[in-house]
């Protein structure tokens, strides 16, 4: 029967080994909560890399080494050419017979560079390779008074960058492009040397046209003015 005491003590030990539904909270483990700790939530910052900045590391190089995060700008794709880099300042030195080129990195990936330097419309001059560090290079053995044309070529896996036709034709493109026109000013010395052969000719010229004045005046001879006497009086 159900009252009897034997019964009840069976029903209550059996419910006493059914396991009691515990609810759900979700844990997080130790190792999510330290790198939490350690690598909070910060806004990134963009990293310290000048497209104009010459020998700059490359951006990657410095996302690794900084402490913090930090964004390098966008590349295009590296299966293509990189783009044109930009030409910036070209200072010359006449004295020398040099001229400093600077440029800026393109949008893309680049492993090296080099200079192009026409000379007229005649095939142009390759300087040496440069690495994708290098901002700035030398031109060297350039004539005083010559007008030159230089571009910066950008090189990767894929190719390389474009430049105008052969002596710098096409340069009326968009501006900030990768050529640009250099003119050397003549050497002092040059312009001692002009000086001084303006002068020479121009007193050559002066004692040819004395001779050639005093040589008419001796073949027609001068011209007698008949002196006038004075009128006698009535």
């Amino acid at each position: 029967m159900l009252g009897s005491p034997g019964l009840l003590w069976l029903l209550a030990v059996s419910f006493s080994l059914v396991p009691r539904a515990q609810p759900f909270t979700p844990q997080v483990s130790e190792e999510e909560e330290e790198d939490e700790t350690l690598w909070p939530s910060l806004p990134a910052v963009p990293c310290d890399y000048d497209r104009c900045r010459h020998l700059q590391v490359p951006c990657q190089e410095l996302q690794r080494a900084s402490p913090t995060a930090c964004l390098c700008p966008g590349l295009s794709s590296l299966a293509q050419p990189p783009d044109p880099p930009r030409l910036g300042e070209v200072r010359v030195v006449a004295e020398a017979g040099l001229a400093v080129v600077h440029w800026c990195a393109p949008s893309s990936p680049v492993h090296q560079y080099w200079l192009l330097l026409w000379e007229g419309s005649g095939a142009p001059q390759k300087g040496p390779p440069l690495n994708s560090t290098v901002r700035r290079a030398e031109l060297k053995g350039l004539k005083p008074g010559g007008a030159y044309v230089v571009c910066v070529v950008a090189a990767n896996g894929a190719g390389e960058s474009s430049v105008p036709k052969a002596g710098g034709e096409g340069l009326e493109g968009p501006a900030f492009g990768p050529c640009g026109r250099l003119a050397v000013p003549p050497s002092p010395q040059t312009l001692v040397h002009a000086a001084v052969g303006v002068g020479t000719a121009l007193a050559l010229l002066s004692c040819a046209a004395l001779v050639w004045h005093f040589c008419l005046r001796q073949r027609w001879g001068c011209p007698r003015r008949t002196a006038t006497r004075p009128a006698a009086g009535l």
